[in-house]
């Protein structure tokens, strides 16, 4: 039986108030760690108990193979989160990345226990976690680029739409368990060839180096700490970025801008444009790119069917839904799906 004092209680409306009376800024920040994790529920109550009393909130996912974590710290507590970390000897030797562009990114604390801390859903024998890439830090990974490597970006299509590096490989995927075998077929003659892979902070990398090493991958490098941490160096080193436009993220910030440039167009009207977001339709809620005019001639819809669908009540919204009238298929629609721009 669950205990209720390690769940959040809260409505969205009474979470919004909190975050908006808070008096103090936060750190965005994420780490992840490949370890064997026993007591799962048990680690997963500890860290609630541990995290909430600092008023930590956020996204994590524990399963026996790790975890995966992505949370906003009050500034003033951010040293003893450490100091908590560190307390937990699986924990130790995580590089925790913090970000670059703040803001509100979380409103509540969840912990989850999974399966996978990251969902590719591939067999086990697929894969080795003690056989990994190697991973190369922005200089490593800069100069491996203008030495003519093979960049891939290990995220959906739905990111790198909006940022990437430059002339890397961008899988025309969706969904996370299809992403590992379509790389490998997207790099089925580069076998033998230095292959480099990125993603938002590093663990999508973790496993799927080890996955194209054991498919016969000779020459394997990530990106250490993924674009999160490229951005933070190339910004402290004062160095060109060779990741162009935003760097997208999965809390209400949604993306995070890297350099000024504008690389995706809008989904409707095709212009240059890079903000995501869902469509206001609640029944459909698509995740898509529109700009400033777009917005405004579908309120902030992505079709004409949904922008009058929302000018219903919620009463009879319901009784249309059920009726058929109104499918919601913009998924399917040539108009709203994606095109990639190299």
């Amino acid at each position: 039986m669950k205990n209720k004092f390690l769940y959040n209680q809260k409505n969205k409306s009474d979470l919004i108030k909190d975050i908006n009376s808070e008096q103090f800024n936060r750190i965005t920040c994420s780490f992840y760690k490949y370890v064997k994790i026993e007591n799962l529920n048990e680690l997963r109550d500890q860290l609630y108990l541990e995290w909430s009393s600092l008023n930590i909130l956020g996204r994590i996912y524990i399963a026996d193979e790790g975890i995966n974590v992505q949370i906003s710290i009050p500034e003033n507590n951010f040293k003893k989160f450490k100091t908590n970390l560190l307390s937990h000897e699986i924990f130790k030797k995580i590089n925790v990345k913090t970000a670059i562009v703040d803001g509100v990114s979380f409103l509540k604390l969840t912990i989850k226990i999974k399966n996978e801390i990251v969902a590719y859903k591939i067999p086990k024998e697929q894969y080795d976690m003690k056989n990994v890439g190697k991973h190369l830090n922005y200089k490593e990974f800069n100069n491996a680029i203008d030495d003519g490597a093979i960049v891939v970006d290990v995220r959906n299509y739905y990111e790198g739409e909006i940022g990437k590096f430059k002339n890397a490989i961008i899988p025309d995927i969706e969904r996370s368990e299809e992403l590992l075998p379509e790389i490998k077929r997207l790099l089925e003659n580069h076998k033998n060839d230095k292959i480099l892979m990125y993603c938002t902070g590093g663990i999508r990398c973790e496993k799927a180096s080890s996955y194209l090493l054991k498919q016969g991958f000779k020459d394997i490098n990530q990106l250490n700490g993924g674009i999160i941490q490229y951005a933070s160096d190339i910004k402290k080193n004062k160095l060109k970025s060779k990741f162009i436009g935003k760097n997208f993220v999965f809390d209400l910030r949604i993306s995070e801008k890297i350099t000024k440039d504008v690389i995706a167009r809008c989904h409707q009207c095709n212009c240059f444009a890079d903000n995501h977001i869902n469509c206001q339709n609640q029944s459909c809620h698509i995740l898509f790119i529109q700009c400033e005019s777009c917005y405004q001639k579908y309120n902030g819809c992505c079709t004409d069917n949904c922008k009058e669908f929302i000018k219903f009540s919620k009463e009879k919204q319901k009784k249309l839904f059920k009726t058929g009238k109104y499918k919601f298929t913009a998924q399917l629609s040539n108009n709203i799906k994606p095109k990639l721009h190299n």
